[in-house]
């Protein structure tokens, strides 16, 4: 293994390619099973530890077993009764929920299966661990590739995910950070995350993805955020067939302005595989490496950052992908020739970390491609330079003190004086699972009304004011207000000739 040269990673610095790296990672999360046929399989985050262990890159970093999320932690941004409802729902009990089970969307690309709730802890818990882990400055990036299943809402599953890991996460960031930037290269569009900030400035949200007849059917262009969070959603929606080159000629120009007006404290990067090159559900056409480069502009700024998995249906190459990119946030370049290990048989029969992409149309145009490149950075350019906030008191920082990975006394590691409690007198929220989804564009010209301008304009200062709390512990209260908002207030711009109501997507994801 080579350290990567400097220029590679950092535009100059004695420490250019070195990086304190802490990774998060459960045993037994390898065991979790969605079902017979479902294409989400956590088996696939075994294989990248292993095919870490045995290309030695575990000594390279502290590797930490996440503690597992409480009910109260997942709260944050969640209703209790959701949450409830995770926490009890078994295999044996669901046909006497049949009614929850549709309220809150669990039971077909959402199954109910063994250990769902532990599930859901144990990602959250990492993602979560991670933050805590870079306010603290214990490290310069945090890993947990069982993290990053950026669909679920405030009150429903989606898309195969059950929490937000990611929105926990960002909630934790903005303890310490005055703005926290989230990009998705997922193939599937960043909703939950979305949606979760759409109304405030100190959270971008930048996803890339396909789009069109595609799960889940959102991110236009056009949806650029609301209120005080107009122009902080940028989506960049793509065709087909996109190879490395097409969609390097749009990461980096747009990241790079966003960094340059945004000036995030922290950034999180949802690093989806099934955007590369032969994934099951996928229809992109990148390879690990220029997935990888992704990973490597994003370490290049030296902004505190957490990795976090998603998507990835085709789990030999999810593995390769994850490795070589926990390579790439090490500074450390792998061998291709990939060494024998339990799971060495799935990487037949070249036996190697990296594959060619595919011949496949590439249906995006150059003209296409500098459509996108002009309107996105127009919308950066409409964004004032780095949003200044007036914090009120902030809460105390989170304490997840995460075990290394042999330690077997899981109580001894949780400090019981954790800030992460949320107010017991707080009464479960209703469901919004309907008014939740921003894609359902309700509103008209007609909420020009000055009424409704009266209440949006409440709700933003409502928002801000979350935000300025620095996640305290009413954050899950606030972001039921906007999530349910959301799909009211939100208009695009030139509406003229676009339905008000867009088809539902053709199919769910898979």
């Amino acid at each position: 293994m080579e350290l990567l040269e400097a220029g590679n990673s950092l535009p100059s610095g004695p420490d250019a390619a070195k990086r304190k790296v802490c990774y998060f990672y459960d045993p037994e999360v390898g065991n979790y099973y969605y079902g017979q046929g479902h294409p989400m399989k956590p088996h696939r985050i075994r294989m990248t530890h292993s095919l870490l262990s045995h290309y030695g890159l575990l000594g390279h970093m502290s590797v930490l077993k996440p503690f597992p999320a409480r009910d109260r932690d997942l709260c944050r941004f969640h209703a209790d009764d959701y949450v409830s409802f995770l926490r009890s729902i078994t295999p044996e009990t669901q046909q006497d929920q049949l009614r929850q089970l549709k309220r809150f969307n669990v039971g077909e690309d959402c199954p109910v299966f063994d250990g769902l709730y532990s599930f859901c802890q144990t990602y959250a818990g990492g993602s979560v661990g991670g933050a805590v882990k870079l306010n603290h400055g214990l490290c310069d990036i945090a890993i947990n590739w069982a993290g990053g299943l950026h669909h679920a809402k405030k009150c429903e599953a989606s898309g195969f995910c059950y929490v937000n890991d990611i929105v926990l996460a960002i909630l934790e960031l903005l303890k310490h950070h005055d703005r926290v930037l989230y990009v998705d290269i997922d193939i599937h569009h960043g909703d939950g995350v979305e949606e979760a900030f759409y109304t405030t400035d100190r959270v971008m949200t930048v996803s890339f993805h396909k789009f069109g007849d595609y799960f889940p059917g959102t991110g236009d262009i056009r949806d650029i955020g609301y209120g005080k969070g107009k122009y902080y959603s940028l989506n960049v929606p793509l065709d087909d067939g996109i190879d490395d080159e097409s969609y390097q000629s749009l990461f980096k120009p747009i990241i790079g302005k966003v960094m340059e007006v945004f000036k995030p404290g922290a950034v999180v990067l949802q690093c989806g595989a099934d955007s590369l090159s032969g994934d099951r559900l996928g229809c992109f056409n990148l390879s690990i490496k220029g997935h990888a480069e992704c990973v490597r502009y994003m370490r290049s700024f030296n902004v505190p950052l957490l990795l976090l998995g998603g998507g990835g249906y085709t789990i030999r190459n999810v593995a390769r992908c994850w490795c070589y990119e926990t390579g790439v946030a090490l500074g450390v370049e792998v061998e291709d020739k990939m060494p024998p290990h339990e799971y060495f048989e799935y990487f037949g029969p070249d036996y190697t970390l990296h594959v060619a992409p595919s011949n496949m149309e590439n249906k995006n145009s150059r003209q296409l491609l500098e459509g996108i490149r002009s309107t996105l950075l127009d919308q950066l350019s409409k964004l004032r330079h780095a949003p200044s906030v007036q914090f009120q008191e902030r809460p105390p920082d989170t304490e997840l003190p995460e075990a290394d990975e042999d330690q077997e006394d899981a109580d001894e590691r949780w400090d019981p004086d954790s800030d992460m409690e949320v107010d017991d007198e707080r009464k479960p929220v209703s469901n919004g699972m309907q008014s939740g989804r921003v894609k359902r564009e309700t509103a008209d010209a007609e909420i020009k009304d000055q009424k409704d301008q009266k209440g949006v304009a409440e709700h933003e200062d409502e928002v801000d004011r979350m935000a300025e709390d620095g996640a305290s512990s009413k954050a899950s209260d606030v972001i039921s207000m906007l999530t349910e908002e959301t799909a009211r207030i939100k208009v695009e711009p030139d509406n003229s000739n676009k339905p008000s109501d867009p088809p539902a997507p053709v199919f769910s994801k898979y």
